[in-house]
């Protein structure tokens, strides 16, 4: 039985993604372990992605005019990574590298076509002309002379994998019209070719292939909406002479892309274990609309077991790694879990009775689960714990039932269980599932719990557990990409409670759900922010109460006239209540403007505190920063100049309070701001004063830092000094600094 579970999406792909994508993606290689992958667009971008935290870890470009030519791939002994620039420049960087212009790089005598990275030893290069040779052997010798092996063939396919301790690289070429496949054994250094039996067999559109028992498993998807089998047995491979007869492959229908009134045609799919594949295509029903579908299907008793439509449209490429698919769906990058279970007759056509209640996978869709399924579950639960207990009383069988059902339903279940219940009874049934810390998947079965919150919060627009929620962030060690929808909801209702606390605990946010929350936090009125409860451990011990920032009422006062002042009394006194208020208007003002006073109350700050602490990427973050409202990034920028000056006033450079922000972290979020916003900042009157004042204030650090630099070695030498004198002799010296 295979089933298709829930999807994700990992990055977006148009040019506002901020992940360098914007051209395209060219192919998905696994990174240095499996919760990684490499991404290579069709330009010169390659990025480094965490899959479980859905986060770039790492991003390399190429200069401009220069182009990445095939996959970059990661090198599993040394964890570096490879990749072809132009096609005979070879580019080698560790993570740590920045620059790529300041990375090794080796200029190769033939045009690479790809490279192949095994899972034990060094990557292959496989060359256009055929040849092919080991990353180590062309690092000794970049500009060796590269034979051709095939003449007007163009390779179509290739894949390298490692059967024993030996590497093999599998490559198909075509030429008019006619496929042949190559075999390289590296250690041996023998090539075979072959020829493909073209009988029956329609255009080739994609092929994948694997290894065992010393038997190459060659799958052809072809145009007639099926999938062949071809077997190149490793063991009887023999070294051909130039005049041997050339040895034709024969070919097999091992399934016909075909369901009761549907038709697929593939465009490209991978093998998933000994019994199934993917397929990615068109699926096509008789008096239907022709979608895009992902399909699993089972070879063994040749039948459709899961689909998926992805009406958004796909680029036809489709990568499986660590029983997850990747494939581009509309603009982004969708990773799709699935699971495969032992082949049998029964499971391919759905009938498979199983007395064990197994989740199907830890993230529950409420959108896929029908009532009707949880209620022949239970019926069946029901029946089997009252036939295994005939003496009981009826009263008695009922409670049984009852006992074994709540000790043997799934997480899924549980909480379908729950889906229409009322709220006390929906939020008293998930408190207990949380209470029970020694299920498996504990952590998922979290995640599954917040996904049920947050799908009811939606729903019903009146409903919004927000103190369940805070415990359950507060209490479980949670993650961003266990409950992704949770800060949606929280920014569509405001919570800046919970989204504080949520930028305090999680690890993994994107800089897009970063950047919503400033966005709200600045945003939002102090007098509303008065009335929540917001965490101030950040801020109490250094923002000064008795300065603190109040609103200003503005007032319109039309041909210097207000009605309120021919109330308030006589024209001198009125006056002079205006001249007062103007001057400590100008000189509240004038001392935010130099950092004195915080420009907002408690509450703003300790939200923004909850920013600045947050993890990002700042490649990733400054193309939202771009889209801040000017009159939100002076306010920050403001506040960051506060933070600065009053980082200033202390020897340690240090806030004091709990996770207050520090020196570093307020000089990288002013520069990522003055970064995204100074083409705006420099035409904005409001700004010029605080830019002036800040750039000051930097030059007179600059200034008193450089002649610190300059007593470094006479305060050195006086260290050393010290500790060459004997401490028990007494004396008194004087050290003339020059």
């Amino acid at each position: 039985m295979a089933a298709l579970c829930e999807s994700f999406t990992l990055c977006g792909l148009g040019p506002s993604s901020g992940v360098g994508l914007g051209g395209g993606l060219l192919a998905l290689e696994p990174g240095p372990d499996n919760d990684h992958v490499l991404l290579t667009d069709h330009g010169r971008t390659a990025t480094l992605f965490k899959v479980s935290d859905q986060k770039p870890l790492g991003c390399w470009s190429v200069k401009h005019g220069q182009n990445i030519t095939c996959p970059v791939v990661c090198n599993s002994e040394t964890h570096e990574y490879v990749a072809v620039q132009d096609d005979k420049v070879l580019r080698i960087w560790k993570n740590e590298d920045l620059n790529l212009d300041k990375t090794f790089k080796a200029t190769l005598s033939a045009d690479v076509h790809r490279i192949h990275s095994l899972p034990s030893g060094g990557p292959v290069v496989l060359f256009k002309g055929g040849a092919v040779r080991t990353l180590d052997v062309l690092l000794e010798a970049p500009q060796q002379e590269i034979e051709n092996v095939i003449s007007d063939e163009v390779i179509k396919w290739s894949q390298a994998a490692v059967e024993g301790q030996q590497p093999i690289l599998i490559f198909i070429t075509e030429k008019d019209e006619d496929f042949f496949v190559y075999v390289q054994k590296l250690k041996m250094n023998s090539l075979h070719k072959y020829k493909l039996e073209r009988q029956g067999l329609s255009k080739p559109l994609s092929f994948t292939a694997y290894i065992k028992n010393q038997t190459i498993t060659l799958l052809c998807l072809c145009s007639g909406d099926s999938v062949y089998k071809v077997l190149i047995p490793l063991e009887q491979n023999r070294e051909q002479d130039g005049e041997e007869e050339e040895q034709i492959l024969p070919t097999s229908l091992l399934l016909k892309l075909s369901a009761p009134k549907s038709v697929l045609k593939g465009t490209s799919f991978v093998v998933l274990d000994k019994d199934h594949i993917a397929v990615l295509g068109i699926l096509a029903k008789s008096g239907k609309e022709s979608k895009e579908c992902l399909t699993i299907w089972n070879t063994k008793f040749q039948t459709l077991q899961a689909s998926k439509e992805l009406p958004l449209g796909t680029s036809g490429q489709l990568w499986c790694y660590e029983e997850k698919f990747f494939f581009t769906h509309g603009r982004v990058l969708t990773v799709m879990m699935y699971k495969c279970e032992t082949s049998s007759l029964a499971a391919a056509v759905g009938k498979l009775k199983d007395t064990q209640n197994i989740d199907v996978c830890p993230f529950l869709n409420w959108n896929t689960l029908e009532n009707e399924e949880l209620v022949v579950s239970l019926q069946s639960q029901e029946s089997v714990a009252l036939k295994s207990e005939p003496t009981m009383t009826l009263r008695s069988k009922g409670k049984a039932a009852a006992e074994v059902q709540s000790d043997t339903l799934s997480v899924g279940q549980i909480l379908l269980s729950l889906k229409k219940a009322s709220p006390s009874v929906f939020e008293g049934g998930l408190r207990k599932l949380l209470s029970k810390a020694q299920m498996p998947d504990f952590q998922a079965s979290i995640g599954s719990v917040v996904t049920a919150l947050v799908n009811r919060c939606k729903k019903n627009p009146t409903y919004y557990p927000q103190d369940f929620l805070l415990d359950i962030v507060q209490t479980q060690d949670l993650s961003y990409s266990l409950c992704p929808d949770l800060m949606a909801i929280a920014l569509h209702r405001r919570d800046v409670y919970l989204l504080q606390v949520c930028l305090r605990r999680f690890p993994d946010i994107p800089e897009e759900i970063t950047y919503a929350c400033l966005k709200l936090f600045l945003s939002i009125s102090e007098a509303h922010l008065k009335k929540i409860d917001v965490d101030l451990e950040s801020v109490i011990c250094y923002i000064d109460l008795e300065f603190n920032y109040k609103d200003v009422k503005h007032e319109v006062v039309e041909n210097g006239f207000s009605a309120e002042m021919e109330e308030d009394g006589s024209d001198a006194e009125l006056e002079e209540d205006k001249w007062d208020s103007n001057i400590t208007k100008k000189s509240h003002s004038h001392s935010m403007a130099d950092g004195k006073i915080c420009p907002f109350g408690l509450q703003k700050a300790a939200l923004l505190n909850a920013v600045i602490h947050s993890a990002y990427n700042e490649t990733f973050l400054l193309p939202h920063l771009k889209n801040l409202p000017s009159e939100h990034a002076i306010l920050f920028l403001r506040y960051l100049y506060y933070l600065y000056v009053k980082c200033g006033e202390k020897i340690n450079t240090c806030l004091p309070g709990v996770r207050s922000p520090t020196m570093s972290q307020i000089m990288d979020w002013m520069c990522l701001l003055l970064d995204a916003q100074y083409q705006v900042m420099v035409m904005l009157p409001e700004a010029k004063e605080l830019l002036s004042n800040l750039h000051k204030f930097v030059r007179a650090q600059v200034r008193f830092y450089s002649e610190l630099n300059k007593i470094e070695g006479s305060l050195h030498e006086l260290q050393r000094l010290n500790n060459q004198k004997d401490p028990q002799t007494y004396s008194i010296e004087v050290l003339e600094l020059i």
